[in-house]
């Protein structure tokens, strides 16, 4: 399958038909960006990774039953996936108070939630991805109807459950993620994006370091070698 025009391009993917309708290629980038954009940087072989990182999960989740548009990967930087129209809401799911849900509603940093938070952001980088409740998402026309949002929302929490217990057997604490689903060509919601360390939280079980992008975000260092370490665990190779 070969990569023909270019449909999309964000910050982290560019995005491009191929031969078949029915079918994308996502190319992964090594561009990094925090805060809406506004911090920038580069990291040789971060796209890679993350392309290698989100194969094996999507793997794990279409063995449990969760529909997504992954096919295969193609090679390092490059993944075959379904065609899909993106449902314009980014799902947020948060097992422990980190980031902006500490900043912006004081629950101290590392806080145990006492249930799995699923919060929705508007995919909008114009408008900084703002909050939604559910009226928002019926009045932007985002889904059709309040069946979808409780779907989405019980899929959400389905993947936190198979990811919770997936990366607790590889000493790794699942801290929050970001989802992104889509419409198949057939009308079926389903999983869609990336699923890597730019849009999950993984902390160590046992120290507590941060094992993402927060690695960036916060100045630390050593991106490359979380992700890698990420993707090795994954692998069984710790």
């Amino acid at each position: 399958m070969n990569k023909t025009t270019l449909l999309y391009e964000g910050k982290a993917k560019r995005v491009w038909n191929t031969e078949d309708n029915r079918l994308l290629i996502s190319e992964f980038k090594d561009d990094l960006t925090a805060f809406n954009g506004e911090k920038k940087s580069n990291e040789e072989g971060k796209g890679a990774l993350n392309n290698k990182i989100s194969t094996e999960l999507f793997k794990v989740l279409q063995n449990k039953g969760v529909n997504t548009h992954f096919v295969e990967m193609l090679d390092d930087n490059h993944m075959l996936h379904k065609k899909a129209e993106v449902i314009l809401i980014e799902v947020i799911v948060r097992n422990i108070a980190t980031g902006s849900l500490s900043r912006n509603l004081g629950i101290e940093d590392g806080t145990v939630l006492p249930f799995t938070l699923v919060e929705f952001d508007y995919k909008n980088d114009e408008l900084g991805d703002p909050k939604l409740n559910d009226q928002h998402c019926l009045i932007l026309e985002l889904v059709k109807n309040t069946n979808e949002l409780d779907y989405i929302r019980f899929m959400a929490r389905r993947i936190n459950t198979i990811m919770q217990e997936f990366f607790a057997d590889k000493e790794m604490t699942v801290v929050d993620f970001k989802l992104e689903f889509g419409r198949d060509t057939d009308g079926n919601i389903i999983l869609i994006d990336e699923l890597s360390p730019d849009n999950f939280r993984f902390w160590d079980a046992n120290t507590g370091e941060s094992m993402d992008k927060d690695r960036f975000r916060q100045g630390l260092g050593g991106l490359k070698v979380a992700y890698e370490e990420v993707l090795n665990r994954i692998l069984g190779n710790k």
